[in-house]
């Protein structure tokens, strides 16, 4: 598997770990995250793609939170859209036969090319709570995120938050776009500035392998009930598991540090 990541990397240097992730996946061996991919090609020296713009952001917005505490990082609200393949994969399966019969269609693995499709959801989460995790249907656009943000977000964050709180999102344009800053401006939601190309600084992004070791093993035959499992999963996640990567922004901040901006191990 290394050496089929390394591969797809230096065939195309342009590829994010998402497309690297799809093209090393195969029906006879698990899939490797994306941090798993982003670690593995940190270490073998192919540093991510980040400018010098944003490494200089990233330097400087670690060095300005990196001595922030559980103090500093109370009611800020993390969030994050998060794709899971419907049809994963649990490795090599062994099928008992009669001699002769391999190709007999009973015997076949059914195999659904590029993962069968796949389930986009929205979540967030506080250091006191778990938010609503949001299943999104079709393409997410400027209007899709802000009915997230006024029936899903907005009345979860009020609900547990109170009237003060710090929301935090990535620079995807949808949510930086002038029709989510005409939300925020009239909502009088409170931005926590980011930098881009920073998932190694959101601690959210790790939800994803949290979701995928608690349903491992555990099949979905349709959209709909991989996402009722996605949603039991994200609710019986423990407040424990939250304070974990909270814990964490002081030593994201320092590798960032250490690593001049570029791409850190998480």
């Amino acid at each position: 598997m290394d050496r089929n990541i390394l591969r797809a990397c230096r065939e195309h240097p342009r590829r994010t770990s998402t497309d690297i992730q799809v093209s090393v996946t195969s029906p006879n061996e698990p899939v490797p995250s994306r941090r798993t991919i982003r670690r593995r090609l940190q270490v073998a020296g192919l540093h991510g793609l980040v400018s010098l713009k944003n490494r200089k952001a990233r330097f400087e917005w670690a060095k300005q939170h990196l001595s922030w505490g559980p103090r500093e990082w109370a009611n800020h609200i993390w969030s994050d859209e998060l794709k899971f393949n419907l049809f994963g994969t649990d490795g090599i399966q062994c099928i008992r036969r009669p001699i002769g019969s391999r190709y007999a269609p009973q015997y076949q693995c059914p195999t659904v090319k590029h993962g069968g499709g796949s389930v986009m959801v929205w979540g967030c989460f506080s250091d006191t709570s778990m938010g609503s995790l949001k299943r999104i249907v079709g393409t997410m656009d400027r209007y899709v995120f802000e009915d997230i943000l006024e029936n899903t977000m907005r009345p979860w964050a009020r609900a547990n938050l109170g009237l003060s709180w710090v929301f935090q999102q990535d620079n995807d344009p949808k949510h930086t776009s002038g029709h989510a800053a005409n939300w925020f401006r009239r909502r009088r939601v409170d931005l926590l500035e980011w930098p881009s190309q920073s998932p190694d600084l959101n601690p959210i992004e790790h939800m994803r392998e949290e979701l995928e070791r608690r349903l491992k093993g555990v099949r979905a035959s349709n959209a709909n009930q991989k996402f009722a499992q996605l949603e039991a999963a994200w609710k019986s996640i423990p407040m424990t598991v939250v304070q974990t990567l909270l814990d964490s922004m002081p030593r994201r901040c320092q590798a960032v540090i250490d690593a001049k901006g570029y791409p850190t191990k998480y």
